[in-house]
Parts: C-alpha cells; structure tokens; sequence
C-alpha cells in the first residue's frame, strides 16, 4: 500500500490547478486571463510528459484504504487524457485582446473559471479510472460532466447556448439518478461499495442474481448517457449545436470516454467468476447488443439528414459508440481471456483515436465563419441616437453552406478536414482504419459457440454502419472541395465580408491544436511501429485487482494475453 498522494498525483495535480484558476477568475484583469490557459496547459503537459516516459507498471499500486488504485488500464487512461486535453485546451485558447475567448467561444471574463472546469472535468476521467469504489466511481463520473453543463452555457452569449446548458443540465441530473438507482441495488445486493468486495460476494455467492441483472441493466442506461447511447441519446444534437464549437470538440471526449471507463470497470467486477472476469448472464449480452446496433444505426441515419455539420457531429458521435459499444458486447459474450483483452485494448485505442481524429475536425471548423453569424459578431441595439455596438458571439462555421468552397480557397484547411473526415469513415492510411480493425477483430474472434450467429451479425453491422458514415462524412468534403461558394448575404446581415479566423486574428494555438491532431492521425495511420506502440499500450491496459499485488513474480495475464494474441494463436 501507498500513499493517496502517490497513487493520485495526476488528479491531485489537475485538481489544485484547476481550484487556483478559479481563484485566479477574481483578477479581473487581460494578463491573468491571458494567463490562465497557459496554467492549464502546463499541468497537462506535465502529466502527459510523466506518463509517457514512464513504464507501465508492473503491479497495482493501492492506496492505504483500497479505495483508489492504479495499474496499466488507469495509467493509460490518464494518459490519454491528458494528451487529448492538451488539444482540447489550445482549440479553446483566448486570442481576443482582452483574454475574453477566440472568435469561435466568447467566455467573457469568466476565461480563468472556464479553464479551471477544463481541467476539473478532465481529472473526473482519472477519479472514474482509478476508482475502486462506489462512491469514488459516481464522484468522478459526475466530476468529469458537471463543470461541462456551465462550459456550454458560458461558451458564448447566445440564447441557443443558455438553452442547450439548461437541456444537458436537466438530462444529466435524470442520468445521475438512474446511475444512482443501479448503485443502490448493487450495493443493497452485496453489502459493499469497494468494487473488489463486490467482486469478492459475487464470487462466493454465484453470478446472476435477478437484482444484480437490474443494477447493472440500470447502470448501462445511465452511463449511456455519458456516451450519448440510445435511447439517451436526444440530446446530443441540441447541445452539441448550441455549446461553442471548442466546448463541442470538448463534450465529444471528456463524458464519452469517462462513460466508458465506467462501463468497463463494473462489467470486469460485477462478472467475476474465480480467477476469470466479463462471465455476465446473457441477459446483460443481448441487452449491450442491441444498445450497440440501435446507437449505430440511430447515429448514422440521424447524421444523414443533418445541415448543421455540429448536429452531424453529434449523430456522428452517438454512432462511434454505437461501434465501441459492439466491442463491449463481444467482451462479454465470450470466456476466452485473450479475446477479452483484445476487446478492452480495442476500445481503448479507439478512445485515443477518437480523441485525435475528433478534434482536428472541430478545429478545422473554428477556422471558418459562419455566413448569417459573423466573426466580429452581432449588433446589440443600443440607447436611441447611438450606433448599434458590435458583440463577440463566439460563432464559427454550422453549416454546409458556410463551408461551401472553403477547401478550394484555403486548400490547408481543407485538406486537414478531408484526413480527419477519412479517419473517422475509417479508411486506410489513418488512425481512425486500424480503430476499426481493432474494434471488429474481437468480434470476429468471439463468433464461436452459441453466440456465433449474433457476433458475426454485429460484425456485419458495424461494417455497414462505417459504410453509412463515409456518406456524410464524404459530403462535408464535397462540400469544402466541390460545391461553389454561396453569394455573399448583405453586408447588414452577414457583418462584412468573410474571412478566415486564420487571417483575421491568427490564433496560433488553434493551428497548433489542429496541426497535432491531424499529424497524429496520419502517423498513428502510416507509422505502423508508432500505431503498434499505441496498441501494445492499450492492449497491455487491463483492469487488475489491488489483491494480486503480492504476485510479485506472477506474470501480468494480459501481458501473456497479447503474447499470445500477437503470435496468432487465435487464428482461425
């Protein structure tokens, strides 16, 4: 055992930052706005840096409690959380004179307290890894969304934004309830919250118990929320339009991958079996099957008929999970141990690949302005006899047509958004084709036995999904590449003549944002020694118990299980 601090640093770390940035918010001054992401930053950076040159451990490492602890699943969250956070961070920079946001979010002079949340939600994902506790697991999971209900609401001065903070507040709360309601039945069922006691009574008492099958039934709905998974799934499309697109960009990773992991820790603890893990009744199977088929084809289709590119976003999001929700179905539908890792290290590439590929094509999108909103804002009237005064409204290019021949005119931008829009269809020579590879490779290996006909349908599915998506992904491309630019709208309605954000203010951070995002997706799609770092990474990150620490000279079973895996013994 350890101390809290040890096992915790990182969350420690992005915690107090975070509470001294929102102190830091009472300096009502340009330079301490101007400094605050450059805090926030810096301790991203500073996880980031330590956990990728430190070598994944080799034995859990608990706190004095066994309420927290950590090993190569949490230590590979963290890391890509923090990694995608310093995109996240640089899309949302302020660049206006005063400190007060970028022209694509206007957070007024709350930019230290917007930057504080950034970090706070951020660290929830790590709380909700490194949990070994109930009461931890909600604590973290509410940690990571909370803070993102007011960065919607500030992201700029809209009421469509003050109406989507107020929708995903409301909603979240009907989530946290029902999460709350699936914790209590597990509790009331086992007598413990520490998630390894519950492993331990599960255990001794036989898996399948009706009211078990309720709690964890309760919880994939509630944590379906956080991943924007039908039926809970509403209302992406609303709050993704309405927030800032730098907080969309945000929405899009931080409750999603904070979900999963959730997802992930109580399947491994509420299905062990012995020394084996995952062995949940069919009941919950066949439920995560048809949650997974109805999110991507929901998602997909939804994104069909969208004009907002931010709406087709959403549905674009609630559709990857749809296909990391297929992975989880296999993880659960099959004994084998190194179909199992396969499965987790699946979706956790995919988080990571996600977060890359995502953000470049939110950045992007920031670069251009909008047609009817323009950059410079919109006019407020003012007292009679005075000329109207200038807003910041914090709006970037929505639809197809405000991107409508932009790929031509800036052909940069242009061809940044054509490579995260191939990533995310899933083609080759990107992050986001070997994503899917390992997503539907444990869904082939799990086709076995008497779920063989349901796996090998999910399989197809998901490559019929992915087809559906190159639709409207490809047409964002069309539309950048191919369609004519629209005739200007009068200079009284449109603001002026359009312009880049590039040219207009130069916000160096959003280009460098954007610039690691699509250069991450290229070499985690080209450089296959670089992708194979990145996926041994994941597929060595698997959820071990505090109690298997005194092994010392016991081989980690997921490190033989990617032996294994990578020598073929699983072809067929």
């Amino acid at each position: 055992m350890t101390s809290i601090f040890t096992v915790l640093w990182p969350e420690i770390l992005l915690v107090t930052v975070g509470s001294l940035l929102l102190l830091l918010g009472a300096v009502q001054s340009a330079f301490a706005r101007k400094l605050a992401p450059v805090f926030a930053f810096a301790a991203l950076v500073i996880v980031f840096g330590k956990l990728l040159v430190h070598a994944p451990a080799q034995m859990p490492s608990a706190d004095q409690w066994n309420t927290v602890f950590v090993y190569t699943f949490q230590e590979y969250v963290k890391l890509i959380a923090a990694g995608t956070g310093i995109l996240l961070v640089l899309l949302a920079w302020p660049t206006n004179a005063d400190g007060t946001g970028n022209p694509a979010i206007q957070y007024g002079h709350e930019t230290a307290e917007f930057f504080g949340l950034m970090l706070l939600s951020l660290s929830g994902i790590m709380f909700v890894a490194s949990a070994n506790d109930l009461i931890i697991l909600f604590l973290g999971i509410e940690l990571a969304s909370i803070p993102t209900y007011i960065m919607v609401s500030i992201s700029r001065p809209l009421p469509v934004a003050q109406e989507a903070g107020v929708k995903y507040f409301f909603l979240g709360a009907m989530a946290a309830a029902i999460m709350l309601f699936g914790f209590s039945y597990l509790y009331g069922t086992t007598g413990q919250t520490r998630l390894t006691d519950i492993a331990r009574v599960i255990h001794m008492n036989g898996p399948g118990h009706e009211w078990q099958i309720l709690a964890v039934s309760m919880l994939l709905i509630g944590f379906g929320f956080k991943i924007a998974a039908v039926p809970l799934h509403a209302y992406a499309g609303d709050v993704y339009q309405g927030a800032a697109t730098p907080v969309t960009a945000f929405l899009a990773f931080v409750p999603k991958t904070s979900g999963f992991i959730a997802i992930l820790k109580v399947l491994y603890y509420v299905g062990t079996v012995g020394n084996s893990h995952w062995i949940l009744p069919d009941t919950i199977a066949k439920l995560l099957w048809i949650m997974a088929v109805l999110t991507m084809f929901v998602g997909n289709v939804l994104g069909l008929l969208q004009h907002n590119i931010k709406r087709l976003l959403a549905y674009s999001s609630v559709a990857h999970s749809g296909y990391m929700l297929a992975a989880i179905t296999a993880l659960v539908s099959t004994t084998n141990p190194q179909v199992q890792a396969a499965a987790v290290g699946g979706v956790l590439f995919y988080l990571a690949a996600y977060g890359i590929m995502n953000s470049g094509a939110f950045g992007v999108l920031m670069m251009l302005p909008g047609r009817d909103t323009p950059m410079a804002g919109h006019l407020e009237p003012n007292t009679p006899g005075t000329p109207p005064q200038t807003t910041p409204t914090g709006s970037s290019a929505e639809t197809f047509d405000d991107i409508a021949g932009q790929g031509r005119k800036y052909p940069v931008l242009g061809l940044a958004m054509a490579i995260c829009c191939w990533s995310l269809t899933g083609l080759p020579l990107t992050v986001g084709f070997f994503g899917k590879f390992y997503l539907i490779k444990p869904i082939v290996l799990a086709a076995t036995g008497d779920v063989k006909t349901r796996m090998v349908w999910l399989a197809a599915l998901l490559v019929i999904n992915a087809a559906i998506a190159a639709a409207y992904y490809l047409r964002i491309v069309t539309a950048m590449f191919i369609r004519p630019e629209p005739a200007p709208l009068p200079s009284s309605s449109a603001g002026g003549p359009r312009e880049p954000i590039a040219t207009m203010a130069r916000p160096w951070p959003v280009i460098a944002g954007i610039y690691l995002s699509v250069l991450g997706t290229l070499v985690y799609g080209i450089n296959l020694p670089a992708t194979g770092r990145l996926s041994d990474r994941a597929m060595m990150a698997q959820i071990d118990q505090p109690a298997r620490a005194h092994k010392k000279h016991e081989a980690p079973a997921a490190a033989q299980a990617k032996v294994d895996f990578d020598q073929g013994s699983l072809d067929r």
